[in-house]
């Protein structure tokens, strides 16, 4: 090994400026044995630079080349594997793992040590020695071969120093001393043994002579050792004293503690005792307010308030833990449950006395309202009991037993009260409604009795329910409806010199002035309580936490109706919002059958007045909704719209069941039919009606059934009539329905519109036509069988050669017609014209013109076929065009 040691030093590191200090022969672990050799070296040069190579043996020779090289720096981990048991393997950690196996154990192990100097020495980070024995690293290594020549190595890598320049002056004067110093260093040597040897006799012999003094030293130690001895006495009397005074401080810092804790404790139970105190003490002005203050003044109400808020302060005092088991504390808390007993009960006594009173008071004001539309105004009384509202919070959140209690009385007290408040109102807009009429009178002197209000209007408007409207052109036309139905208005031709239309404009005005001013009563006066209640009883308008209330719009009869649905709560009261419209419902549970005894009279005494009806409770109903959805007002408002509406639907219903019963007269001429009229007065009253009005929609929809039915039942009556033309029947009628609707411009009838135009037109072309096939009979028979012929194929020019169709037989029938008798029967047919069509539509012009233009073209006609068929003959009519239009404008002017 040592021949290979200064192979590799001669061969690879003396060239590369290194020193070889150790040397291992390894193999790679786990794989087939390839030997080579790892390398610890320095470099001469400074600084130091420390590596570990690897080196191999060539195979082509016997030299060795190096293959790797590592800085020590980069070497993280020695793993020797086992530090106990003797193993030849090790592990090396640069950038990855390395594993040997050395050829022997004490090769690894020098190998190993002088890495661990090398480490010690040169390098500030420290390597990690693992499974290495400390023995190993501290120790030097086993003798033997490889301990003199790595070991001496690694002294001469410990105890190499370079020469100062002081002693490179001394070496050079030394040698110059000696003249052979260079030329035989054998000698040299030899000579500085042998003074080596001088000086170091000397040395003995100085350190002998020195033995009386070492004697005289240890003689002073002894004396030393003895005044050690002493002090160390002193010291330990000097710590008996300490001691003591240290078992006084420790008793006297006890002594502070505990007065330090006794200091705390006092403390604390003097804030416990001010805070019971601040918080648990009642003023005794404000127990003397609870006990006796004034309920019936202001100054009195404020001070009871104050002294209720006080007390309910300290009864909700969240008193520390402990405090709830002392005895003082026991019986103030039992004093205030006292004092909270008392005034609400004094509270509760002195309030339903003021109901009480209140009650007795309103009704006095009665007597001053019976004869005016109006209801008496609350707002005195609810000034006067809103100054408790204060009071009513604290007995809602201190006793809500007797809180309950006086919602109950008041509601029953209130409820009463606006009971006859309310009836009362309705009966004086009752008589208003029927007071135009004799009927009414009678009516204004029966007792209130919803019994005998619907008797005795029953009695006035018959129980057939027949349509309101004007009488004048029924009477005109002498048309009778089934079963001796008659219109509302048709009592009323009594009135004075008012005709029946004009009538009944009235009275409807007048029920919509009234029903509009009920409306408008009513409203203010439940936005008021409503108002009154969430203020007084602290009732805000706002979800509590024990459910879920949502509202929710459902459509009834087609009417859009609020309704709140309650989820996840029992049925008590689920929410303030709840018990708000559940007090209203109580209070004012009079209000909607009231309502609907007045929708049912105004509809008895006019079904029209279901338009009205409609309109003026949709308005309040969009109003109380677009306020709060779920209130009392706008259920209530909701409920009744349902009932207008239904009305309105019936009122629709009747007129299309009367236009199926209707009948005519088979002795007089039908002219305009009674529901075509009717249609148009209701027509023309529900635009003014709902002008700019919520429900529009409902109106269309009436609309579209009346008209068809309209339709229906107008061919149907033409179908049937006997007196006058289906023709005439259906041209009068439609034309009419299209100057209504021409007038009146409804959007929603525009295809009707047209519908009706394209009808009466088309029905006035057909009577036309068939009116004037009779008076030229003779004529069109002959042109008819000539235009047979040529329809057979026939050319025209020969025609006149049929024996039946010669120039003679033409000439013969022209002379049949000569202008006297040609305006004889223009004459006639203007009359029986004349007694078909009605005065009330005026279209006898219309008709006539039409007949005129008809006749012309009829000749014109003729004239072209004998100027095509009988070319040549000369033959032609025996009047001309301008005598037909002389003819038809003398006859007009004449009648």
């Amino acid at each position: 090994m040592t021949a290979i040691k200064h192979a590799l030093q001669r061969d690879i590191f003396t060239p590369n400026d290194e020193r070889l200090l150790s040397i291992v022969n390894v193999c790679k672990a786990g794989k087939k044995k390839r030997n080579c050799f790892l390398c610890a070296t320095v470099t001469t040069e400074r600084p130091v630079q420390v590596n570990v190579v690897k080196v191999k043996k060539s195979d082509k020779g016997d030299f060795y080349k190096r293959q790797t090289a590592w800085a020590l720096r980069d070497l993280a981990v020695v793993d020797a594997k086992d530090a106990v048991k003797e193993s030849p393997e090790f592990d090396l950690h640069f950038d990855k793992v390395y594993k040997w196996v050395a050829s022997s154990t004490v090769e690894k192990n020098t190998f190993i040590s002088c890495i661990w100097k090398l480490n010690q020495r040169y390098l500030r980070k420290k390597i990690d020695f693992i499974n290495v024995s400390s023995q190993l690293l501290e120790e030097s290594v086993p003798s033997g071969e490889n301990q003199s020549v790595a070991g001496g190595d690694e002294e001469a890598v410990d105890e190499y120093q370079e020469l100062n320049a002081r002693e490179e002056q001394d070496i050079e004067i030394m040698m110059e001393g000696c003249e052979y110093a260079i030329a035989n260093a054998e000698a040299f040597a030899e000579k500085l043994s042998r003074e080596l040897q001088v000086l170091d006799g000397a040395n003995i012999q100085s350190i002998m002579a020195s033995e009386k003094q070492v004697n005289i030293l240890m003689k002073l130690l002894d004396e030393a050792l003895k005044e050690v001895d002493q002090i160390e006495l002193k010291l330990s009397s000097y710590e008996e004293m300490l001691q003591s005074v240290k078992e006084q401080m420790d008793q006297i810092s006890e002594s502070n503690h505990l007065i330090h804790l006794s200091n705390t404790n006092n403390v604390k139970l003097l804030s416990e005792i001010e805070f019971l105190v601040n918080h648990m003490d009642l003023a005794k002005g404000h127990i003397k307010a609870l006990q006796e203050g004034d309920l019936t003044s202001s100054r009195g109400i404020e001070a009871c308030t104050n002294a209720a808020d006080a007390l309910l302060q300290c009864m909700n005092v969240a008193l520390r833990p402990g405090h709830d088991m002392l005895h003082a504390v026991k019986q103030q808390q039992q004093r205030f449950s006292d004092l909270r007993e008392q005034f609400a009960r004094r509270l509760a006594s002195h309030l339903n006395s003021v109901f009480v009173q209140q009650g007795h008071d309103q009704s006095s004001t009665l007597a001053q309202h019976s004869a005016e539309l109006t209801l008496p105004n609350h707002h005195p009384f609810h000034r006067d009991l809103l100054r408790y509202a204060k009071l009513m919070e604290w007995l809602k959140n201190t006793d809500y037993g007797k809180y309950e209690g006086l919602t109950k009385n008041y509601m029953d007290y209130l409820s009463r009260l606006y009971e006859r408040e309310i009836k009362d109102f309705f009966e004086v807009a009752k008589i208003k409604m029927t007071g135009t009429t004799r009927e009414g009178k009678k009516f204004a002197t029966l007792p209130r009795k919803e019994s005998a209000v619907k008797q005795e209007t029953e009695s006035l408007h018959g129980s057939s329910g027949k349509l309101t409207g004007s009488t004048s052109s029924l009477n005109k036309l002498s048309v009778q409806s089934s079963g001796n139905r008659r219109s509302q208005s048709s009592s009323l031709l009594d009135m004075g010199n008012m005709s029946a239309s004009d009538l009944d404009v009235a009275d409807r005005t007048k029920f919509d002035k009234i029903f509009e001013q009920v409306l408008s009563e009513l409203e203010p006066l439940c936005l008021a309580e409503q108002d009154f209640i969430s203020k007084f009883f602290k009732l805000q308008q706002h979800q509590s936490t024990s459910g879920t209330t949502t509202n929710e719009v459902e459509e009834v009869d087609g009417v859009a109706l609020s309704r709140s649905h309650t989820s996840g709560v029992p049925q008590t009261v689920s929410s303030e919002k709840d018990m708000i419209r559940q007090m209203m419902t109580k209070i004012f549970r009079c209000i909607e059958p009231e309502l609907n005894n007045l929708i049912a009279l105004g509809d008895k005494i006019d079904s029209f007045n279901s338009l009205y009806m409609l309109v003026k409770m949709s308005h309040h109903v969009w109003t109380a909704q677009n306020v709060d959805p779920a209130s009392f007002l706008s259920t209530t408002l909701g409920n009744v719209l349902v009932t207008v509406k239904r009305n309105f639907d019936k009122c629709i219903s009747n007129q299309m069941k009367q236009m199926d019963e209707v009948k005519i007269s088979k002795k007089s001429k039908v002219g305009i039919l009674p529901f075509v009229a009717e249609f148009e007065e209701f027509a023309a009253l529900a635009e003014s009606i709902f002008k700019n009005a919520e429900r529009r929609g409902d109106l269309d929809k009436a609309y579209i059934k009346l008209i068809r039915a309209v339709f229906d039942s107008v061919e149907k009556v033409a179908n049937e009539s006997q007196k006058t033309p289906r023709d005439v029947v259906m041209m009068e009628n439609f034309h009419h329905i299209f100057a209504t609707l021409s007038r009146l411009k409804i959007s929603c009838l525009e295809a009707e519109k047209k519908e009706a135009k394209q009808k009466y037109t088309d029905h006035l072309q057909s009577y036309v036509i068939y009116s004037l096939g009779q008076p030229l009979e003779k004529l069109n028979h002959f042109f008819e069988g000539v235009e047979a012929r040529v329809a057979q194929g026939i050319r025209e020019e020969e025609v006149s050669y049929q024996l039946a169709f010669n120039k003679q037989e033409l000439r013969k029938v022209i002379k049949e017609y000569p202008g006297k008798e040609v305006k004889k029967g223009l004459d006639n047919l203007y009359k029986k014209v004349d007694k078909h069509l009605c005065e009330e539509e005026n279209l006898l012009q219309v008709v006539w013109h039409s007949m005129q233009d008809e006749f012309i073209r009829q000749y014109k006609h003729f004239e072209g076929l004998i100027a095509r068929c009988y070319p040549g003959s000369g033959i032609t009519m025996e009047f001309t065009i301008q005598d037909i239009l002389d003819y038809c404008s003398s006859i007009a002017q004449s009648h």
